[in-house]
């Protein structure tokens, strides 16, 4: 078989090709780099100089693999693979390759291995984060001797960062030392992130420890600082940072110092840092133009927010859903629509968190259809496997009036977090569902879902509905058993639990093992109290708030004049809102004047009422409310006249409410003008007023039962039922017989005279009936 030889004018050609192909390497033109050395192939020329290698191999990492295989195999043909450097390149084309594997076998069967060799092998893993591996290589590296570069030494460090590797991280520290890397900033920088990330006091002592500090070291600390809600400490360090250590500011640094402005609310120091970057030429940064809008929107200033969005030079998705979401917090819910409408008008694509914000706008303005439309744009964009979306959803369709629809997209959902069961509860207790959310709240216990503060708060809240006591004592062992009940918020919502059952001794129970306590929880208690018919003791509870130097707030103040106005003691309701105008400097709203101008006229004070309701600020309307107990006095001093003038501001405060309508009637009814009280409850009828049922609450057996006004559905049996009804018709005969009455019911009903006796017979009923 004949061999092809190469011609005389291709051997003369080497030196320049070589040339060439060294020169094509070094500006990156790979293709070019490739064909030549295929033109030397097909010219049947063998390459021996290991020196072409290198560039040509890099070029393969860079477009073909397969050719590089092929290289790798033709070198160790000629045995070329046993030089160092040529290795080192073979291994570097395998790590870019992104195959390990192969790059370890080329290493393990390398007879000599340098520096380089390490610094290849252990870089490639830990850049493709195995590293596991590569730590493990350059502590065996470091027994040879070898001289790490900084970058594989920058790598190392957040490996042990990235596992959280704390002795492995002293020990590269002291091996830094002593190897003189500590003075490269670089070096420096990456042990501090590791520190801050694993042990804060070993960063803070290695921070105070550097003799040059740049922008990064203190982005490094002050950063931490934020994170962990120590934002004043953050500003300090960047008060210092600036002003005594001159130290150039840029754009990273200025967006975490403006997310602690944003923690601490301080809109001052907010404006300074904005200043700040004019000043420095930041305002063209796209992450602090992004950050700006954001501190002013989450700081409530969304007019500042909008300047800072419109001077932006350049905007993406994020620009535009942090001046949305500082519309929706605010609850300018028509800016945040015209704000969608030029987003998309401007070709922007909404994403998930521009989504779930238009959610909230829907949810507010109780729009259903407009949220069945961002629905099916949800599955469209593919974002129903997105949690706060889904969650987004469910809470929507429930305050949109759509429960059926929320409790579908619930069901529908596979995969279900804390959230999700949190919202669908809240979503029936909204809706005065508290056994759909009890029951659903035991479904979840039985899957063993992680219970939060905020699950557990909702449960509370349903129970509070359900008003069952035995049902509410479980809560409270849920709580306790979880170590939630001693957080103040779900103390406060347990002992207001306790209290809507009527359980007023349990919700003091409550209140005093609380370890904590605010003007939060000393509030429901005052309120407890009140609703239970027990004001002095709300007023007694409201002193000794003081003596521990918590001063009432709107809340506070206005359960006390409720309180009082309940409990009839006008005298210490009169003092109650002196005090809170003249010692507390609390700001009077409009609750509190109807809730006075309501003690006033409950109290038979009916003229007093209207001359306090004639005193009222102009700059305070008085609510339907107040002019509702003006309209119930006038039932009783027969004062016809300025009934008709409070029904009428009744109506134009609440015009889709009964009360006015069946409040005149009764004033009408009480002066002998049936035909009067007669219409006016045919016109309240006839406008669609919705009428709110009365009911009563009764426990038996420790369960508690609802009986609703015109409700023919009773939860006790019918024979219950029955037996009510006539205990009722008996209570109604206004004569002297009585005795014979009862006499003739003895078969039917034993001793019924005495309560003990009724509530062991309504008892036995109970538990027939269940």
């Amino acid at each position: 078989m004949a061999v092809r030889l190469p011609s005389i004018s291709s051997v003369s050609r080497l030196p320049s090709c070589f040339s060439k192909i060294k020169n094509l390497a070094a500006t990156g033109r790979w293709q070019e780099v490739l064909s030549c050395h295929r033109e030397l192939r097909e010219a049947g020329v063998q390459l021996t100089d290991p020196s072409v290698f290198p560039p040509i191999l890099k070029a393969c990492s860079a477009i073909s693999f397969d050719y590089g295989k092929s290289i790798h195999a033709s070198l160790l043909k000629q045995g070329l693979d046993s030089f160092t450097s040529l290795g080192n390149s073979i291994i570097d084309f395998y790590v870019k390759s992104g195959t390990l594997g192969c790059a370890n076998d080329v290493f393990d069967c390398m007879r000599n291995r340098d520096s380089v060799s390490w610094n290849i092998i252990i870089h490639g893993h830990l850049d493709q984060c195995a590293f596991e591996q590569g730590l493990g290589l350059f502590f065996q590296a470091k027994i040879t001797g070898f001289k790490p570069n900084i970058s594989t030494l920058v790598l190392v460090i957040c490996a042990c960062r990235e596992r959280q590797l704390f002795d492995d991280g002293q020990i590269l520290h002291g091996y830094i030392i002593r190897s003189g890397f500590l003075a490269i900033s670089s070096v420096q920088n990456s042990l501090l992130c590791m520190y801050a990330d694993i042990r804060m006091e070993f960063a803070r002592k290695l921070f105070n420890e550097m003799h040059h500090r740049d922008v990064i070291s203190w982005s490094v600390i002050i950063g931490w600082y934020v994170q962990n809600s120590e934002a004043r400490v953050a500003l300090e360090l960047f008060r210092q940072m600036v002003s005594e250590f001159h130290i150039e500011v840029d754009g990273p640094i200025t967006v975490t110092i403006l997310k602690a402005c944003t923690n601490l609310q301080n809109i001052e120091m907010g404006n300074l840092v904005h200043g700040f970057a004019i000043s420095r030429g930041l305002k063209c940064d796209l992450f602090v133009g992004n950050s700006l809008v954001d501190f002013y929107s989450k700081c409530d200033d969304v007019e500042s927010a909008f300047k800072a969005f419109s001077e932006m030079s350049q905007k993406n998705v994020v620009s535009w859903n942090s001046l949305l979401s500082g519309y929706v917090q605010s609850e300018k819910h028509s800016e945040a629509l015209l704000l969608f409408d030029s987003m998309r008008r401007a070709g922007v694509e909404a994403d998930e968190v521009t989504l779930v914000n238009l959610l909230q706008v829907c949810k507010y303005l109780m729009l259903p259809y407009q949220c069945k439309l961002i629905h099916s744009k949800v599955l469209r964009q593919g974002y129903e496997s997105n949690e706060l979306v889904k969650n987004s959803l469910i809470d929507t369709y429930a305050k949109c009036n759509c429960i059926s629809l929320a409790w579908k997209q619930f069901s529908q959902m596979k995969h279900r977090d804390a959230v999700t069961w949190s919202t669908m509860i809240a979503a029936f207790t909204y809706w005065d569902m508290p056994g759909e959310a009890i029951a659903l709240f035991r479904e979840m216990k039985l899957i063993e879902e992680n219970l939060n503060t905020v699950t557990m708060l909702n449960l509370i809240e349903a129970c509070s509905l359900f008003a069952d006591l035995n049902i509410s004592k479980s809560a409270h062992g849920i709580a306790i058993r979880h170590g939630l009940a001693f957080e103040v918020a779900v103390g406060t919502a347990v002992l207001d639990m306790y209290s809507k059952c009527g359980a007023i001794q349990a919700s003091r129970k409550a209140f005093e093992y609380m370890p904590q306590k605010n003007i939060v929880s000393w509030g429901a208690m005052i309120a407890a109290y009140g609703m239970n018919g027990l004001p002095r003791d709300a007023l007694a509870l409201h002193a000794k708030m003081e003596s521990q130097g918590l001063k009432p707030n709107l809340v506070t103040s206005l359960s006390l004049l409720s309180a009082c106005s309940h409990g009839g003691l006008v005298d210490e309701g009169l003092s109650v809102f002196e005090n809170v105008i003249q010692e507390y400097g609390v700001e009077i709203g409009v609750e509190h004047y109807s809730c006075l101008v309501d003690l006033l006229a409950r109290s038979g004070k009916f003229d007093s009422a209207m001359d306090f309701i004639n005193k009222i600020p102009c700059t305070v309307k008085p609510s339907a409310s107040a002019w509702s107990a003006i309209l119930s006095g006038c039932r009783n001093s027969g004062n016809r006249e300025v009934g008709a003038g409070a029904l009428a501001h009744i109506l134009e405060l609440e015009p889709s409410s009964s009360v006015g309508y069946l409040l005149a009637s009764n004033m009408y009814a009480s002066g002998g003008l049936w035909s009067d009280a007669a219409n006016m409850r045919l016109l309240g009828k006839r406008s669609g007023a919705k009428v709110l049922a009365g009911y009563s609450l009764v426990h038996v057996n420790n369960r508690a039962y609802r009986f609703v006004a015109g409700d023919k559905h009773d939860p006790l049996s019918d024979e219950l039922c029955i037996f009510i009804e006539q205990l009722h018709s008996w209570m109604k005969i206004e004569n002297t017989d009585h005795d014979n009455i009862l006499g003739t019911k003895r078969k039917e009903v034993k001793s019924c005279s005495s309560s003990f006796r009724l509530q062991q017979q309504l008892e036995q009923f109970v538990d027939a009936g269940t």
